[in-house]
């Protein structure tokens, strides 16, 4: 379905990220990934799907950078057609205690760097008449926790972010729409529930269950295999009148 198209997707050497990279290049998509960790294991990972991978390294918390980045797949693969804002930090304190620059470093790297790829990407998909613009939201763009007053605000900023975007592109063959996960075991959950396990004194998997059922009723992780479909059924034709949407992927978390 995507064969000859170009995804970039940010924060995807790992987790959620990696999960729709995977997920868009199983349509055919060539991709550029981004991030830190493990990055010859997830080009590998892309590679072995029989399209083409690239990848940058960029900060995105730094708007120039962004920008090298949206250049470098502009000469790599000659565009974006489908970009997914993934990237992600977290850090959880009470507000009067929050460190300064982790607040700003979570609004850069969560809500401005969409906003940087997004202003790069949208000309190149207005001259195709063609684009997708997948934002990862969370359950925390639609209801809040304690402790994470810049991760809820930067998240609810996204899924603000994505409406507006949507609007402006409402007459052309581009749709922003924005996906919110629920928990999801990935590096950045995995350390809450050590950091949980920790804290309380108690075995690290009954610190995942309890975390599971104080906020998702399915008691079940969503997985980044999942929101990789869910992607790319944002990126089919049966969603070419899907704009604006924000579809929580949760286990019922937000239901309650």
């Amino acid at each position: 379905m995507l064969k000859g198209k170009t995804a970039l997707v940010t924060g995807s050497t790992s987790g959620i990220g990696l999960g729709v990279a995977l997920g868009l290049a199983r349509q055919g998509a060539n991709v550029m990934l981004n991030g830190f960790g493990d990055v010859d294991g997830a080009k590998a990972q892309v590679a072995a799907l029989g399209v083409k991978v690239g990848y940058h390294g960029a900060d995105m918390s730094k708007p120039a950078d962004i920008a090298d980045l949206m250049a470098s797949a502009e000469r790599e693969f000659g565009g974006v057609d489908v970009l997914v804002n993934n990237a992600g930090i977290q850090h959880v304190a009470a507000v009067e205690d929050f460190p300064v620059e982790k607040w700003d470093a979570i609004i850069a790297i969560n809500l401005s760097s969409a906003f940087h790829t997004t202003r790069l990407a949208i000309p190149g998909m207005r001259a195709k008449n063609w684009g997708r613009v997948i934002n990862i939201a969370s359950t925390h763009g639609l209801v809040a926790s304690a402790q994470k007053s810049a991760y809820v605000a930067s998240k609810h900023g996204v899924v603000g972010f994505t409406k507006a975007v949507a609007l402006e592109t409402a007459t052309t063959g581009i749709t922003v729409n924005a996906i919110c996960p629920g928990w999801v075991l990935t590096p950045l959950v995995q350390k809450q529930i050590d950091d949980r396990a920790a804290r309380e004194g108690i075995p690290v998997d009954k610190a995942q269950t309890d975390l599971l059922r104080e906020k998702q009723p399915s008691l079940q992780f969503v997985t980044p295999e999942q929101l990789g479909e869910l992607a790319v059924f944002l990126c089919s034709p049966a969603a070419n009148n899907v704009r604006g949407a924000i579809w929580n992927v949760d286990g019922g978390w937000a239901a309650q």
